[in-house]
């Protein structure tokens, strides 16, 4: 994934890749989507292992910007998710991989909560689920094609210019603000 785009691999090149017949590999996952899932499942399960929240929300929201940032195969994986990998699996792996996510937002989730105690349990999964979304949407923008880079480079088209961490960290602050004012306006 570092040499390729997701889109890019067909399941001949992934069996090559790891030495094993198109076939072998076909009796594990029945489609390179399946691959990749397993790859995302097991790539946000590292991600978590190495990840420790602590400080105020700033510090929170940084650390989770930038941790994201440094794992481009990870955001890569997430920012394809609904409309390539999930496209072309059967329902028992697509139920199981959404199981092994929810797992892994619950995880977040509370790791969220522990260091922001401010945060309910139930808003601090929400937050998670949000750290997913964003990060889905905005990785393919922060990093397009070669054309799209140059293009941008045109002053004009200076806020088409998007940095992955910095905007994601200020909006892991945003939301979190807002996800606690709201919270003291509704009595929750």
């Amino acid at each position: 994934m570092t040499e390729s785009s997701v889109g890019e691999v067909s399941m001949r090149e992934l069996a090559r890749r790891v030495g094993l017949s198109a076939s072998n590999v076909a009796r594990y996952f029945p489609t390179r989507e399946a691959v990749y899932l397993e790859v995302l499942d097991r790539a946000r399960g590292a991600w978590l292992d190495s990840l420790t929240l602590d400080g105020d929300l700033s510090e929170v929201a940084a650390t989770l910007a930038r941790s994201l940032a440094t794992r481009p195969v990870l955001c890569e994986l997430i920012s394809v998710l609904a409309n390539v990998l999930e496209r072309n699996v059967s329902t028992e792996i697509a139920r199981d991989y959404k199981l092994r996510s929810a797992k892994h937002n619950a995880r977040t989730a509370d790791l969220l909560h522990a260091a922001l105690p401010a945060l309910s349990a139930e808003t601090a999964q929400e937050l998670s689920s949000a750290i997913f979304m964003l990060t889905a949407g905005m990785w393919p923008l922060a990093h397009p094609n070669e054309a799209v880079q140059e293009a941008v480079k045109d002053p004009r088209l200076a806020g088409s210019r998007l940095d992955f961490e910095d905007r994601l960290r200020r909006l892991i602050v945003v939301l979190t603000l807002g996800y606690q004012d709201v919270r003291r306006r509704i009595g929750q």
